[in-house]
């Protein structure tokens, strides 16, 4: 998470939220940097899906962070940006 804050130039004296999100049978852990300048999602391998990113995409982060080995299948990961851009396109969308 620190490594993402530097990467990114965020203060790393900016308060930092930890959420839990259930969608159906999965629980999410998501971080929040000073409400919504950056939202992190560090899921496990293969969780990340599309209706989880129109739930983090509704809330208009100013940037976002997901894992890459976090995306349920490459469909996701391409769908990810397009989900974005339609209903928070002002956020910086990263992957790493």
């Amino acid at each position: 998470m620190f490594q993402v804050l530097l990467d990114w130039g965020v203060d790393l004296t900016l308060p930092i939220t930890r959420k839990m999100i259930k969608i159906d049978s999965k629980e999410f852990e998501l971080f929040f940097v000073d409400g919504n300048s950056l939202a992190a999602c560090f899921a496990k391998s293969g969780e990340i899906d599309e209706e989880l990113c129109r739930i983090l995409a509704e809330r208009q982060p100013q940037r976002i962070v997901f894992r890459d080995s976090g995306f349920a299948n490459d469909d996701v990961k391409i769908n990810v940006e397009q989900i974005f851009k339609q209903l928070s396109p002002y956020t910086d969308v990263k992957t790493i």
